[in-house]
């Protein structure tokens, strides 16, 4: 039997840039706009794109992303640190947000999807809601910084969702009652 044809919601893929993900945290990047200071023993300068903020440990993972659908099933926040996404071996992906928000789930409009080129990562603002990134071809390896307490709120799963005290992950597909389609 076919599965029943579902009403999407369509997300436009736009490139990312720090103008455009600034409502959501910073891109990183060497940027000309980012004040350079001079590294004390070796030649070159450090640019400080953001601060990554947590008040416990936190962890490092690679991950290799494989292709999936575009769509976007569910959306999580963090309330205890920020997260950040940094290409390994140059592959884009793209990454789908909302910006931090009081409500139990992010307005579908205000969801935006980003293509970030793979020279660039990015770090989101504390309670910045996101999917994990989507591959644009599979073996993309993606590092992944957040707090290590979060891998411990992944594994309290209730039904189809997960939370914890640094945690909040929804099914929005299920609490919108419709697709949520990114356009590539």
């Amino acid at each position: 039997m076919a599965e029943a044809e579902v009403d999407a919601f369509r997300v436009a893929v736009e490139e990312a840039d720090a103008a455009s993900l600034a409502p959501f945290g910073w891109m990183l990047a060497s940027r000309a706009d980012i004040p350079g200071r001079r590294l004390n023993f070796y030649p070159g300068e450090m640019r400080s794109p953001c601060a990554f903020v947590t008040d416990a440990q936190a962890d490092i993972s690679v991950v290799r992303l494989e292709r999936r659908p575009l769509e976007v099933v569910y959306m999580e926040r963090h309330w205890k640190h920020t997260q950040a996404f940094l290409p390994l071996g140059g592959q884009p992906f793209v990454l789908a947000m909302a910006p931090p928000s009081d409500g139990d789930v992010p307005a579908l409009d205000a969801i935006r999807a980003f293509r970030f080129d793979g020279a660039a990562g990015f770090c989101m603002r504390v309670g910045c809601w996101h999917e994990f990134p989507f591959a644009l071809a599979d073996g993309t390896d993606v590092a992944v910084v957040l707090r290590s307490e979060t891998y411990r709120n992944l594994a309290n799963v209730v039904g189809d969702e997960a939370s914890g005290d640094d945690l909040d992950k929804k099914n929005l597909r299920r609490r919108a009652g419709r697709a949520i389609a990114i356009d590539v």
